[in-house]
Formats: C-alpha cells, structure tokens, sequence
C-alpha cells in the first residue's frame, strides 16, 4: 500500500511504479497530458448524480461543486490513462464524487506535493495508498477508511505461512527501504534479502532463492495473474503480530493492517463528512466489495479491520465510541 507513507517508503514507491510499467497496469505515459483534466463523468450514478449536483454545491470545497483533487502515480491505486483517473481508489472517489454531484478535476504531482497541497490548502483531497497517521492528522482531516491493507506473501514452495510465527526461520524478500525490512530483521531466525525492486524478487521467488516475497498485496494478485511461470500463491498473514508482539518490536505493526483513507485539508468538514457517510454507504451496499475484486483483492482481507484499527483513531480525530466500517 510512498515516500513517506506510514506502511511505505521511498523505495517502495519506485518499485510500485516499476511493476506498473513491467505489467501494463497503467499507461504512464498519459500522465503529464492527463495533468489537470477533468473526469468528473465517470462511474456509476446516472440519475441520482443529476440530483446530487445542487448538494454538491454546497460542500465546502475550493470551486463550487468541483473536488480538485491531487495524486501520484501509484498503480493500481491511482494513476492516469488517456486524459481520465484510474485504479482501485480512482474507482472508489469517482462513485462517492458521482454521489455529492461533485465533478473531479485531477492534478498530478509527488507524494510530498499531495501532502502539502492538502495542508495548504491547495486542493480539496488526496488519494493513493495515504495511511492515517495521528501525525498527519494534526494538519488535516482523514475520512473514514477506505481499506485496510493487509500484509500479503508471495509463495511458490507449495508450504503455507499464514501466521506470523511461520515466518520465522525463513528467507524473506522485499525491496530495500520497505517498511517491512526493520521488522524482518526482528523476526526469530529470519533471513532478509533486499532487492532493488520487485521484479528481482520474483526471479529468486522462482528459483526458490527465497522462501516469500513480501511486497505490496495488488502487486502480488498482479504478478500472479501477468506472470503464470512463476506459479505463486497468494497468502493473507490471518494471524498478525500480537500486541504484545508489536510493543515488543515496534516494526512489527507494519506485518498487521493499515488503515487507507483520504486526507482533506482542515478548513473542509463539510467535505470530509460527506464523503465518510458515502464510504460508510458503499460498505453497506457492496460497492466497496465489487472494488477490491475488481482489483483481485479479497474483501474479507481489505475490508474487514483489525481490533487495533478503532482504537488509533478513538479520542484523536473520531469520538471515543467510533469503529471502522466493515463489511
């Protein structure tokens, strides 16, 4: 799920980029004459966005019912192809914006340009992998979560590792400056191999070099469906760092999930407000479920949070009796 992303890096950034390019996730080549284009049209909506379009009017955006809206490339989450926003998460603000009666107008920048644009002020939202922070949050406003990113192995030994435990002892990959990297060094007996980027990976994946891989989850549901010779398995950590575990090894946290939202600038309540009660809504209908799958992803992994997951949240930006949504 980078730069500084909580749950991402620098590198992992990169290599998201470098597995878009190797796969044909996205065609990046659009993405500077995509700068700045509207694409408010797209999506599901039809009647109901004709009736929304007076509300939409009268949230507390930049430009009445226009969400300007700032990304990176970050395929397949967010990215631009032929002039409109696509991937997962450009699946999921096209429908709420549809909803609000708000038409979406894109800018394409960095991650820290993303950042500091919602903090200045310079646009109405974020989006791309964003991971809520009780840092961020002093500086802006965080929608409810869109997904929870899990943690995701790549495999191709035919063994089964679904508990953290079971990575001890192993050959992990991953790619140098992933949040991950601290945390494998910690694990009892595990041995880590840092790679440049993530098509390094896969090679020693299938050479058996490495016991897993442990990269981003839609890279992995990615590969695996763009590379059948490497004959890999996805699996789903279902038994993450206890908290004992995690106040042990604080970089343990980053092998359970992490909550993705959207982040608004401070002076949009309104905004922020509507669009959580439309996040909450797609939960409910089954919107956000037909998403993750569109993506390969599994629902009952991306959308259904951990016990720690309310409880950062509760007392900081959403009151004491706040839970995550969940299907």
């Amino acid at each position: 799920m980078f730069g500084t992303h909580p749950g991402s890096s620098t590198g992992r950034r990169r290599a998201i980029q470098y597995i878009a390019a190797c796969l044909a996730v996205a065609a990046l080549a659009a993405v500077l004459a995509a700068c700045g284009s509207n694409n408010g049209g797209q999506g599901a909506g039809g009647s109901t966005a004709g009736k929304a379009i007076a509300a939409g009017t009268k949230l507390d955006t930049l430009q009445p019912g226009v969400l300007k809206v700032a990304i990176e490339p970050y395929a397949p989450y967010t990215s631009m192809s032929h002039g409109q926003q696509v991937g997962l998460e450009a699946d999921m603000l096209n429908a709420v914006a549809n909803k609000l009666g708000l038409k979406i107008q894109t800018t394409v920048t960095d991650f820290t340009g993303m950042i500091s644009g919602v903090q200045t002020h310079r646009y109405d939202i974020t989006t791309g992998g964003i991971a809520w922070s009780a840092e961020r949050e002093k500086r802006g406003l965080f929608t409810d979560p869109l997904y929870y990113s899990p943690t995701a192995l790549g495999v191709t030994n035919g063994k089964t590792y679904r508990s953290f435990k079971d990575l001890e002892g192993l050959r992990l990959g991953t790619v140098t400056g992933y949040v991950w990297v601290n945390g494998i060094k910690e694990i009892r007996g595990a041995k880590l191999h840092a790679y440049p980027n993530v098509q390094a990976i896969f090679d020693d994946l299938k050479s058996n070099r490495i016991d897993a891989a442990v990269i981003d989850p839609l890279l992995l549901v990615e590969a695996q469906k763009e590379r059948p010779d490497l004959h890999m398995k996805v699996e789903y950590l279902t038994n993450p760092p206890s908290n004992a575990d995690v106040k042990a090894h604080p970089d343990f946290a980053w092998f359970r999930q992490y909550q993705v939202a959207w982040y608004i600038p401070k002076q949009s309540p309104k905004l922020e407000q509507a669009i959580s009660a439309q996040i909450r809504k797609m939960y409910e209908n089954g919107e956000m479920a037909k998403i993750i799958e569109k993506y390969r992803g599994a629902p009952d992994q991306f959308l259904k949070p951990g016990p720690w997951i309310s409880t950062s949240r509760q007392g900081m930006d959403r009151p004491k009796d706040w839970r995550a949504p969940s299907i």
